[in-house]
């Protein structure tokens, strides 16, 4: 007997033909519940392992399927994650991660691994840097079901779930201003333009300053890397400011967390001096000293969401190509770091 063993090798102990074998590794329903019970102890007494790969080409299943984030160590895409496979998991689904660090190669790259792994679909979220859609349609072209999840492209027949991210941001800046902001400072990431979601948040902040017919100032909107050390040089930017601002929204809770750091370390009282408000609802926002304000993404639901539309499309093939756009409504979270009485004319 080969090192591995084979349906073959089970069929000569049990003295059973191979297609039997077969049949009851299958859970064919013809084959006894007896039949099923013997395979399956030898299969396992003699370390049988099924080809899954050969499997997936047979039945056009393999009940795994891709996710793609830019980075796992975030926990906004970690409960993403943890969304999809509370969904999938009790399905019989089995999750290969795969992340990007926004990195559009990387991207390409793992596309073509989890196609090649004939997964069942792709749920992604997409870099910061995504310029190549090619790579998207080819994914569409092997009627493989694509969920975009927060961060997405507008093709044709691909599904999305997302956050409205532009009343998210308007939400924030409108709270900032009730209680009493009237110089509003923004910090998005480098390059928002091409990254939708940021560059909503940024016109639902503008939106709200002409709304309470506060100026918008050009010079007022910083960006830069989306972490805590870059966060930091943005708040020795903003200390620099003649007319220092009295609010500042960020897109970001880390850039906001770098901030913070900044402004205090400065003698500068939040929010009493400055209020500040950050997006994403990250953990370490609730348990600071000055626990943080920040939108909530609701990335748990999210992922729930993304894993609902796939099923939906996997069960029933006539809305494979029938795109589902899920759009959340975004929570404010008030905490201490942007409450205060409001500033009287």
């Amino acid at each position: 007997m080969s090192d591995k063993a084979t349906i073959y090798d089970i069929a000569k102990k049990l003295n059973i033909s191979a297609a039997t074998v077969s049949r009851a590794l299958n859970d064919h329903p013809k084959t006894s519940n007896k039949t099923k019970t013997l395979v399956q102890e030898t299969a396992l007494e003699l370390g049988y392992e099924q080809n899954k790969l050969a499997l997936a080409l047979k039945s056009g299943r393999s009940n795994n399927i891709g996710v793609i984030v830019p980075r796992i160590d975030i926990n906004f895409f970690g409960s993403i994650i943890r969304g999809i496979e509370d969904e999938l998991y009790p399905k019989g689904y089995h999750i290969i991660i795969c992340q990007t660090h926004d990195n559009e190669q990387k991207e390409i790259q793992n596309i073509n691994a989890l196609l090649n792994a004939q997964v069942d679909g792709i749920i992604t979220s997409i870099t910061k840097n995504t310029k190549d859609v090619s790579i998207f349609d080819r994914i569409l072209s092997k009627n493989t079901p694509l969920i975009f999840v927060d961060r997405k492209l507008d093709l044709k027949g691909a599904s999305s779930v997302t956050l409205d991210d532009f009343k998210g941001a308007y939400m924030a800046t409108q709270h900032l201003i009730d209680q009493g902001c009237k110089r509003i400072a923004h910090l998005t990431v480098i390059g928002y333009q091409s990254v939708g979601i940021y560059k909503e948040r940024l016109e639902g902040y503008v939106q709200a300053l002409k709304d309470n017919n506060i100026p918008f100032e050009e010079r007022l909107v910083l960006e830069t890397e989306n972490d805590l050390s870059s966060g930091k040089k943005a708040g020795q930017k903003i200390l620099k400011f003649k007319e220092r601002p009295d609010g500042i929204f960020s897109s970001s809770d880390f850039m906001i967390l770098g901030v913070i750091k900044e402004i205090k370390a400065n003698g500068i009282k939040i929010p009493e001096d400055i209020a500040v408000i950050g997006f994403s609802n990250e953990p370490f926002t609730k348990f600071m000293e000055n626990p943080i304000s920040s939108v909530d993404q609701c990335a748990l639901e999210m992922g729930k969401l993304a894993a609902k539309v796939f099923l939906d499309q996997i069960i029933d093939p006539k809305l494979l190509k029938v795109e589902k756009n899920v759009i959340l409504a975004p929570k404010l979270k008030i905490r201490q770091s942007s409450t205060r009485k409001p500033i009287k004319d």
